[in-house]
């Protein structure tokens, strides 16, 4: 079952995390997002195959999957949207996926099943309309792909944070919201110092959140983060050393 991340005046944020428990050990543990306001609705990352059959199943308990208006794609990575070619199926919602991953998300698709449905989100982002309200999608280059983006919704006042924010449990743990960032670091730090680029974009994204209201943070792995542990994680991320900053001439070397 869908975890309620908020719900007031027709405007509702669900997630869903234990969709792909089956298979835990085999893949990653991923969570998709469903928005609905009023009769609208769109669906954040909503993921691969292992989890594209639970979830419509589920969603339609909640919200009419012809009624969706959008697909919104962090990213392309197979636990993203590996199942693009089933959703274009099932629905008539349009492709929201940055301009530099236009032209390989149809690979995942039948010929043809894309055409005229994907919307390529330019570098600076844009405003999403929702029903009454916009999604915004904010620049996330290179945390981790290099055309990412986030979500934020100003009613629910909710950072859906793709790869930044994650943490590495289960589905079951990943619907108990994190309070306080310093006992969940060790499932944190060793995939942010390998999957963040660098020390420099974490810093230009830090500069940029902290001009907004941000109530939760859900990322795309793992539980979210509220209450205190948002700017715990914020000012922890501003400072963390990662990515490029961590190479040197020991990690390209041909192999003995």
């Amino acid at each position: 079952m869908p975890v309620t991340l908020y719900q007031k005046d027709g405007h509702q944020c669900l997630m869903f995390s234990d969709l792909s428990d089956d298979h835990a050990g085999e893949a990653v543990q991923s969570n998709q997002f469903l928005i609905i306001d009023q009769d609208t609705g769109a669906i954040i990352d909503p993921g691969g195959n292992l989890a594209y059959s639970e979830l419509y199943l589920t969603m339609t308990r909640h919200f009419p999957p012809h009624k969706l208006s959008a697909l919104l794609a962090s990213h392309a990575d197979p636990d993203i949207i590996g199942a693009l070619d089933r959703w274009t199926t099932s629905t008539q919602a349009k492709i929201y996926v940055s301009k530099i991953w236009e032209r390989f998300v149809p690979h995942f698709c039948k010929p043809g099943k894309t055409a005229g449905r994907i919307h390529g989100i330019d570098d600076a982002g844009m405003r999403i309309r929702i029903g009454r309200s916009d999604l915004i999608a904010l620049p996330a280059h290179f945390l981790h792909a290099e055309g990412n983006f986030q979500f934020y919704d100003p009613v629910a006042k909710i950072l859906f944070s793709g790869d930044l924010g994650v943490s590495l449990v289960g589905g079951e743990a990943a619907k108990q919201p994190i309070t306080s960032l310093a006992p969940m670091l060790p499932r944190m730090e060793a995939f942010h110092r390998r999957y963040m680029v660098s020390n420099k974009v974490m810093r230009l994204w830090a500069d940029m959140v902290s001009g907004l209201e941000i109530d939760m943070m859900a990322p795309q792995h793992g539980a979210p983060l509220v209450g205190p542990a948002v700017q715990e994680f914020i000012a922890w991320a501003r400072e963390l050393p990662c990515g490029i900053d961590l190479m040197g001439p020991a990690n390209y070397r041909v192999p003995a």
